[in-house]
């Protein structure tokens, strides 16, 4: 399928690693210009070797300084700007409410939402003048279910639901969509440590973990990060010009969060 996205112009942050990489090389397969910024220095570097056609930046969503500067770049790397994917984000604490750190909070939001926000409002006037312009931003499970343990990633993810939603009405005259993709159990290495901390604060083995992961999906398996750039590079794709303020679910069917 010919999905009419050659020359698109794209920003991914958290793009040099996992989800975010995955979503770069997706678009770059279709025809779409790419750049990514990160706030990993080694992940930039190795991307830079392994994908030396998107071009990219350091740095961190929460820090407007930054955000300001990897938009001059970006921009002056692809000319103009049809596509902000919102994809970065941090896991945060995994702990009781009384016991996390107040400081791990602010990081958790700061990265997780306000960083999306960062993003979008430098964005938005270069999306204003494209034919076939779009944002994405990543929620989670988390968005739609209470997360034990892990409030603050919950918090910031269903806040990012209603960041889109309010945007999807804001910005349609200027022919702008929005939509937020929650992805499940993904597979990879970020998931692990997830799993990991968890098992490790209701004291069970990882394998039991996991194994109640994927109970509380239908399909009992995870999912994969190319099945989540599939999703969102169709959606910013003209086949999807009219899908706009959705919460879009790629999880397998997942019931609750363990």
């Amino acid at each position: 399928m010919d999905l009419n996205i050659a020359g698109l112009r794209v920003l991914v942050t958290a793009g040099a690693a996992g989800i975010g990489l995955e979503i770069a090389r997706t678009f770059h397969r279709e025809g779409a210009r790419v750049h990514v910024c990160d706030v990993d220095r080694a992940a930039l570097d190795a991307a830079a070797t392994t994908d030396p056609e998107l071009t990219s930046s350091y740095g961190d969503v929460a820090d407007r300084g930054d955000v300001a500067r990897v938009f001059e770049e970006a921009l002056g790397a692809l000319g103009g700007l049809d596509v902000l994917i919102n994809n970065a984000g941090i896991a945060g604490p995994t702990a009781r409410v009384e016991e996390i750190n107040p400081e791990d909070w602010d990081r958790c939001l700061e990265v997780c939402i306000t960083g999306q926000f960062n993003c979008t409002r430098l964005a938005v006037p270069h999306l204003r003048k494209s034919e076939n312009a779009s944002i994405v931003n990543l929620s989670s499970a988390a968005g739609r279910f209470g997360f034990p343990l892990r409030s603050p990633y919950a918090a910031a993810k269903w806040a990012v639901i209603g960041f889109t939603k309010s945007l999807s009405r804001e910005l349609g005259e200027d022919g702008i969509r929005v939509n937020a993709i929650l992805p499940g159990v993904v597979a990879g290495d970020r998931q692990r440590r997830v799993l990991e901390a968890k098992a490790q604060q209701l004291g069970v083995s990882f394998e039991e973990m996991q194994r109640r992961a994927l109970a509380n999906t239908s399909l009992r398996e995870y999912v994969t990060a190319q099945q989540l750039a599939d999703q969102i590079v169709f959606l910013c794709s003209p086949l999807g010009r009219t899908i706009s303020g959705q919460a879009i679910a790629v999880d397998a069917d997942l019931q609750a969060l363990f």
